[in-house]
């Protein structure tokens, strides 16, 4: 990139009929972003069409030609990936539960009244815009990924592309055979307060000591990868919302404990974690998946930081359920089976080996009706009990 591009403010679409409205947004972001504007959800779709450069979108509902929800359709269904990823903000006067869970259900990003403060709109706009850089860059990527290291020689972790890469492929994979995947964005609280007190270099060490700490505790078929400094996703497939969370509790507490010392001064870290899970049925991209774990992160830091976020808002200890383990690798299952037989380790995770295998069974006998006991399966995998199924059944 040259020095102008680095240089360049990001741009933002504004949408809206009144000319006071579009002109009240601007007065608040003109230092920090360059903006277009139009007046209804037509001419706002075919300036989306013509102008690559366009970061993220600001859109009213109540529009002539093309609403707001039309025009948040007419986005998501997009077959360019430039468009149907973009961050879109619904600002709206009317502020009704009914309209915000409307305008999420169409595919809007976030949700923010026009009496919103110029600060919190401010913050809002860069954590999109950055995310849709971050976006591009991953898309850019992609294509030299073939020729590039899907490792990191800083970190040791995956690239950020080589990551995306997978990830898809893990995501498609996960939607053909109606199973789960998960993502967790982790970022490091005040990092930019542990730079002003101990300098960058001593920042760059304890992001890399968090990236050593988050590499041991990942299973073999998970994928972490650096996107930031001090942001780092970690992509687990075969894992529901219920695991990431059980998950995510437990790697926030494991860095709660960790003391790092500089020059005989104790430096402790808290993080953040956003989590999101691919919904059965719902076509969805791995971009996605990180922009809702970001936007998740972002409501946990405005709440103070060190928090997991989940769909529902933060993840307390009573809500993670104490019975959630992670799926168990099948192939490692069936190779310590054919080298040791059916010890008592190998017995004891019988429940964990049929809940990763519960999906494809239920397709196997979709397909091919054989009457296997899935009801008995899946209680053996939901109690995690081998005697939970009756002898006879």
């Amino acid at each position: 990139m040259n020095d102008e591009s680095d240089q360049a403010l990001p741009r933002v679409l504004i949408i809206d009929d009144s000319r006071m409205v579009r002109a009240s947004i601007i007065r608040h972001v003109r230092d920090r972003f360059e903006v277009r504007e139009e007046a209804d959800g037509e001419a706002g779709w075919q300036t989306l069409m013509v102008d690559p450069t366009i970061q993220a979108v600001i859109t009213d509902i109540g529009m002539p030609n093309l609403d707001g929800y039309g025009l948040l359709e007419r986005i998501r269904k997009s077959r360019i990936s430039r468009i149907n990823t973009l961050p879109v903000v619904v600002i709206s006067g009317d502020d009704e539960p009914d309209v915000r869970v409307k305008a999420k259900s169409a595919g809007a990003t976030d949700f923010i009244s026009k009496s919103i403060g110029n600060v919190e709109l401010l913050a809002r706009l860069e954590a999109l815009t950055q995310l849709a850089r971050t976006q591009r860059d991953l898309e850019e990527s992609r294509a030299a990924l073939a020729t590039v290291s899907p490792t990191d020689p800083a970190s040791g972790l995956a690239t950020p592309s080589y990551l995306h890469y997978h990830a898809a492929q893990e995501l498609s994979l996960a939607h053909r055979r109606h199973g789960d995947l998960s993502v967790m964005v982790i970022e490091i609280d005040q990092f930019d307060n542990l730079i002003a007190r101990y300098g960058a270099h001593v920042a760059q060490l304890v992001n890399r000591k968090l990236s050593k700490i988050l590499a041991t505790k990942l299973r073999q078929e998970d994928t972490v990868a650096e996107l930031a400094p001090a942001r780092f996703v970690i992509v687990s497939p075969a894992t529901n919302m219920d695991g990431a969370c059980a998950f995510a509790m437990r790697l926030r507490t494991a860095i709660d404990h960790i003391v790092m010392t500089y020059r005989e001064e104790r430096i402790r870290i808290q993080i953040t974690i956003g989590l999101a899970a691919a919904e059965p049925g719902r076509t969805q991209t791995v971009s996605h998946l990180i922009g809702v774990a970001m936007q998740r992160i972002a409501v946990g830091r405005a709440e103070g930081g060190n928090r997991v976020m989940g769909a529902k808002g933060e993840v307390t200890p009573e809500m993670a359920s104490v019975t959630v383990r992670a799926p168990v690798s099948i192939d490692q299952y069936l190779l310590q089976l054919r080298t040791a037989g059916l010890d008592p380790g190998l017995r004891r995770q019988l429940p964990d080996a049929i809940r990763t295998l519960l999906p494809l069974l239920e397709l196997i006998e979709s397909e091919f009706p054989s009457g296997l006991p899935l009801a008995t399966l899946a209680r053996v995998a939901e109690t995690g009990l081998v005697n939970a199924a009756p002898k006879g059944e």
